[in-house]
């Protein structure tokens, strides 16, 4: 027995001879409150403390019109208290907390998603593309207007006909040297801007990406400062603008879409960091590479996905400390003793929330480490070209996970919570509409993915660069046998315990972090490598093409699981800050987590020899058992986000079911204390 399965088996014994005592572990839940909390903890509490004023608070049942003015006004409130300028340099009254800044945007979500999205239009995506595509003289010019929002603009890149594939934007600018102007212009309806925040009616300028051409050469896609509106709202000649008008949510966002007819702009408002133009047409850029040089300018923005992921784990724990504390009050039908059981006592309820929860937790885990990474690197501590692309790809990974587990957990708890759910004041459903469009924007959630995956074959590929067809061959021939090793080697120990009858056993094993790893890690590279060896060994664009479709799915369900192994490294590294009670909790925690991985993706593991199916049903058997232990601990656990009324602001959890049950109960006691309870029909018979 390794040590760690020493430990594991230890731990079990603690547990199991607490659970015959009559007791339970107990977390310390300021403590777990730290660890999520994160290295900017007082950055969050900062915007918490914003977030819990009623004046930033939500109001339903406005006009979009209503909607818009009141979310504008509530934009120069975190203008006015300097709650938004965190990541801009000191000189322009910001604190060039990059970390900090983005930790404290993800807890705007609880004001208002309106007003989180809007202020991350911006200063987010605005001012910022002005900070990092920009330099001094831009800085110098625009920077102290945007900051006070005496300046508020709109980030003009997407258009309706390429949508997420930016670099095929129609939109041009064209320089002309004799007037050392550019010519920005959309030549046809499709090239029109769309989807922009400020775009209908507030913004006054906007960071307008389009193709750069001078001397008759497309020099690719590069950000322009365009004015759009005078203060009074009126729109610039050549300037043109729709409003897109209700959405499914996020509607205090005045989006809309913006085109340009010839519109002239200084030579100067070109956002020259990564590239220039002098007054005689000729261009030069520090990045050579024109494809390295496009990825460097959208990597400068990658933030809005960090932002993004922090923001869809916070409503994550929302919604699911709405849905546990009401669960753990709210009775429905009785049980063997005649009582009603509460909610979070049927086995179904701690399935459909209790894997979410642990869930969460890994996500938010993860966030903090690509908080982390990302603040390196912006900071200027690891900023190369190698971390800027890893943490691109760490972001694009998470961003897809977190969002649409935010909107699935949403779903579930306004389902667990039944009608009190649906009804507008307990936010599940607002949050659910204003969150929908978080799994497009930023970059649609598949097409992320697939830069992941893309990603992790250039990766594989890395390791056969320079070596003759032989050697190729035999690595991968090597390889597979290696794979083939692992198959077994786990099917054995799998059917040693099946034969053996102890599920225990299996557990067992599965409980080590080794193992653990070892299946998530060995699913991801399987995946890569299976999709490696399908792709043609040929020059032919047409094969190469049409082989990368056939396996697009696949790729993407590999990013998937890269992901999820991700999340589960970052858990498993929390776990060993915790000591005693607490560690023996987030622990099972953790193991929730793999385990509903194993189970999610059993027909993998299955089809590969990789999993027994007496191992599978053992899985299945397990999560059934830690739900039951981490349903005692679910109130601290949600407990540990620290999220108080203010913040959360729905009257199912502020224990008003449980006084309505208490209330209940003392009339069905007081009537039989008084001999006024009516006999029960069943009773006669």
């Amino acid at each position: 027995m390794t040590q760690q399965n020493s430990k594991t088996a230890a731990d079990n014994t603690e547990v199991s001879s607490k659970e015959a005592a009559g007791s339970a572990p107990k977390i310390d839940i300021a403590a777990v409150n730290d660890a999520l909390m994160g290295k900017w903890k007082k950055e969050r509490l900062e915007s918490r403390a914003v977030a819990s004023d009623s004046k930033y608070h939500t109001v339903y049942g406005l006009s979009l019109e209503e909607n818009r003015d009141l979310t504008l006004k509530r934009l120069q409130y975190l203008a006015d208290a300097g709650a938004v300028q965190r990541a801009f340099p000191v000189e322009y009254g910001g604190s060039d907390n990059q970390g900090g800044n983005l930790a404290a945007f993800g807890e705007l979500v609880f004001a208002d998603p309106s007003l989180q999205i809007k202020s991350g239009v911006q200063w987010g995506l605005f001012g910022a593309a002005i900070l990092h595509l920009g330099t001094k003289p831009h800085h110098d010019k625009w920077l102290p207007d945007v900051l006070t929002l005496k300046l508020p603009g709109a980030f003009a890149m997407t258009e309706i006909g390429h949508g997420s594939d930016v670099a095929s934007i129609a939109t041009t600018a064209t320089y002309d040297p004799e007037t050392e102007e550019f010519e920005i212009h959309t030549p046809y309806r499709a090239a029109w801007k769309e989807f922009l925040g400020n775009a209908a009616l507030h913004g006054q300028a906007a960071v307008v990406f389009a193709q750069l051409i001078t001397g008759g050469v497309n020099y690719g896609v590069h950000a322009f400062f365009v004015p759009i509106r005078t203060p009074e709202g009126e729109l610039l000649p050549g300037v043109g603008a729709e409003d897109d008008g209700y959405k499914g949510g996020l509607n205090g966002i005045d989006n809309g879409r913006l085109h340009f007819t010839h519109v002239r702009i200084p030579r100067t408002n070109l956002l020259d960091r990564y590239g220039t133009v002098a007054a005689d047409g000729s261009y030069s850029s520090p990045i050579k590479s024109p494809g390295r040089r496009f990825f460097t300018m959208l990597g400068a923005l990658v933030q809005g996905r960090v932002s993004l992921d922090g923001a869809a784990v916070n409503v994550m724990q929302a919604a699911l400390t709405i849905a546990i504390k009401y669960g753990s009050e709210r009775r429905q039908f009785p049980g063997a003793d005649g009582k009603e059981r509460v909610l979070l006592d049927y086995g179904l309820h701690q399935r459909r929330l209790l894997p979410r929860l642990a869930q969460s937790y890994a996500m938010q885990f993860a966030h903090e480490k690509l908080l982390r990474f990302f603040d390196e690197v912006f900071s200027g501590v690891n900023d190369t070209d190698t971390s800027r692309q890893d943490l691109e790809t760490f972001a694009a990974a998470l961003k897809p996970l977190s969002t649409w587990a935010a909107l699935d957990t949403l779903q579930t708890a306004r389902e667990a919570c039944g009608g009190a759910g649906f009804i507008a004041k307990n936010r599940l459903t607002s949050w659910y509409q204003d969150l929908d469009i978080y799994v497009t924007f930023e970059g649609d959630n598949h097409v992320l993915l697939q830069l992941v995956g893309k990603r992790l074959l250039t990766d594989f590929a890395k390791q056969f660069q320079g070596e003759s067809p032989r050697t190729v061959a035999a690595k991968v021939a090597q390889q597979r046998v290696a794979e083939g090793i692992a198959k077994f080697g786990l099917r054995q120990v799998a059917q040693d315990v099946a034969d053996l009858g102890q599920t225990s056993r299996a557990i067992d094993a599965l409980q080590n972090p080794e193992t653990q790893h070892q299946l998530l890690s060995q699913r991801v590279n399987t995946m890569i490598s299976e999709i490696a060896f399908a792709m043609p060994k040929t020059r032919d664009k047409a094969a190469k093409e049409a082989a990368f479709n056939a396996n697009q799915a696949k790729l993407i369900a590999a990013a998937k699981a890269h992901a999820e192994l991700l999340q589960w490294e970052a858990f498993t590294e929390a776990v060993e800050q915790f000591s005693g009670d607490t560690r023996t909790v987030i622990t099972w925690l953790r193991d929730l987590f793999a385990f509903k991985l194993f189970e999610d993706n059993a027909a993998w593991y299955l089809q590969h020899g990789i999993l027994s199916g007496q191992r599978v049903s053992a899985v299945t058997a397990y999560i059934d058992r830690l739900c039951q232990r981490i349903r005692t601990q679910a109130l601290d656990l949600v407990d540990a986000f620290g999220l108080t009324d203010e913040l959360l602001r729905a009257e199912i959890a502020t224990g008003i079911e449980a006084e309505r049950q208490r209330e209940a109960q003392e009339y069905v006691e007081k009537q039989r204390q008084d001999g006024n309870l009516p006999v029960s029909e069943k009773s006669l018979s």
